[in-house]
Formats: structure tokens, C-alpha cells, sequence
């Protein structure tokens, strides 16, 4: 089984936000796959189905961003799930608006999100999708420019972003990591 996870922050207050495209990307996936997020549990919103002939469940954990570990380690705890079949999706201020980059494991970077995750479930070697949201103005704090909505502009970049996404996930779950990387990190 694969755990499939969308970082982002509740509630209709940040509903597609910057820090919210790993939400926007469950969403999707969820609809391509026709797997319903029905199920509330592990401080989550849960859908189980199948992609790429695995069983996996689509996480929305719904505690705030800075706690996302909290819901994941109940998770990967409760269904005792390897760390390679752990995909977190999150959006990345290092990268450029758009911009998909795999990777098999890392650091948090800047990430809070991520950071948690690491620090709660005590593994970075699990596989990620960066999804680029582009560095803030100069004129603007982080945290107001992660919680502001994408604009004309980076719209259709965006959504570009969260299909490849999506089918970089059915990727990973067919063919591994390794033939992912090589297919979407351009």
C-alpha cells in the first residue's frame, strides 16, 4: 500500500492557496482516480482506491501545516507502511512557479510542513514531490505570500503542475522512483 500525502493548511480560509497545492493535487488525484475523500481519521481526510494497480490512501491531514507530522505518523504508524511507499506533495518557495522536482528523500529545506514530518516520524528517506510556487517579494513577509491565491499568470502554470503531479504519483506507484524522476523532473 502506498500513503499519498497533500500538505496544506484547513479550512476554507486558505483553500487554494500557495502552501495549499498539495491539497489542490489530492483533489485532483483523487478525481482522476475516482477515489472518494470520505473518511476522517488520523487527524485526516482519507480516500482509499487504487492507482497504477496499488492500494493507496489519499491523505489530507487537517491539522494545521507546521503539525502535518502529527497526522502522518499516526498514519504510517497505524498501517505500518514502508518508508519508500510514504509520498508527501507540498509546494516549494525554491523553486519556480510551476516547477515539479521528485525526489526519493531529503531535508525539509524551508519547508515547516516537512520539517515536522521528519522530526515525528524520525525518516527523511521517503519520496517527494516539490511542487514550485516561486520566491516572494521582496516587499512581502513568507508566511503572507504562502497564504495568498495564484494569480493570472501562474494559474495555468499551476494546473500544468498538479497534473504532472498527479501522474508523476501513478509513476512512482507503476515503476518506482528512479523511472519518475527521469520522466518529470525537466
Amino acid at each position: 500500500m502506498y500513503v499519498i500525502v497533500g500538505l496544506g493548511n484547513p479550512g476554507d480560509r486558505y483553500a487554494g492557496t500557495k502552501h495549499n497545492i498539495g491539497f489542490i493535487t489530492i483533489d485532483y488525484l483523487a478525481e482522476q482516480s475516482g477515489i472518494k475523500l470520505n473518511k476522517t481519521k488520523h487527524k485526516a481526510i482519507l480516500g482509499e482506491g487504487t492507482i497504477g494497480g496499488e492500494k493507496v490512501l489519499l491523505v489530507k491531514p487537517q491539522t494545521f501545516m507546521n503539525l502535518s507530522g502529527q497526522s502522518v505518523m499516526d498514519i504510517v504508524n497505524f498501517y505500518k507502511v514502508p518508508s519508500q511507499n510514504l509520498i508527501v506533495i507540498y509546494d516549494d518557495i525554491d523553486l519556480p512557479v510551476g516547477k515539479v522536482r521528485i525526489r526519493p528523500s531529503g531535508s525539509s529545506g524551508t519547508h515547516n510542513g516537512m520539517r515536522n514530518i521528519i522530526y515525528l516520524i524520525n525518516n527523511q528517506e521517503f519520496p517527494r514531490i516539490r511542487i514550485g510556487v516561486g520566491k516572494q517579494p521582496d516587499y512581502m513577509d513568507l508566511a503572507d505570500y504562502v497564504m495568498t491565491k495564484f494569480n493570472g499568470e501562474e494559474k495555468p502554470l499551476m494546473e500544468d503542475a498538479v497534473k504532472r503531479s498527479a501522474m508523476a504519483v501513478e509513476e512512482i506507484v507503476k515503476s518506482g522512483i528512479n523511472i519518475a524522476m527521469n520522466k518529470y523532473n525537466k
